[in-house]
């Protein structure tokens, strides 16, 4: 019994850390948007700089994390065409568009037929937006 017990603890304590983490979504921006109520800087982005702001949304058991974003927890919530992300410390957003709708999106606007999702971040009273691809 004293063998059983010992056992089930090792697993207990071992298996997190063998937990899968799964990647539920990555994105390459295209635009980046650095506005501040006075300015607004778009800045097109490719190669090793738009890798360098990609956007990864990771599972780990039953929370979703902001893997690109210090593993931020984040809220996913579905409505229509469209998953967002909340960051649960208030640090911004990721609104990703349901593959399955992507052709429906297309036709409303642009926006939805260039791109595949937004990342939004606050940095105090200014924010960063990336417009972007998924991968």
């Amino acid at each position: 019994m004293k063998k059983l017990i010992i056992l089930l603890s090792v697993i207990t304590f071992i298996s997190p850390i063998y937990a899968q983490e799964e990647i539920v979504f990555t994105g390459i921006p295209i635009i980046k948007i650095n506005e501040g109520g006075i300015s607004r800087n778009p800045e097109k982005l490719s190669g090793t700089k738009a890798n360098e702001f990609k956007c990864t949304i990771t599972k780990m058991d039953d929370k979703y994390l902001w893997a690109t974003r210090e593993n931020v927890e984040l809220v996913p919530i579905t409505s229509g065409a469209y998953t967002t992300f909340l960051a649960s410390n208030g640090a911004g957003y990721v609104r990703v568009i349901n593959p399955k709708m992507k052709e429906i999106v297309s036709l409303i606007d642009e926006t939805g037929k260039n791109f595949d999702y937004v990342e939004h971040l606050l940095l105090g009273l200014k924010t960063i937006t990336y417009y972007g691809i998924s991968q």
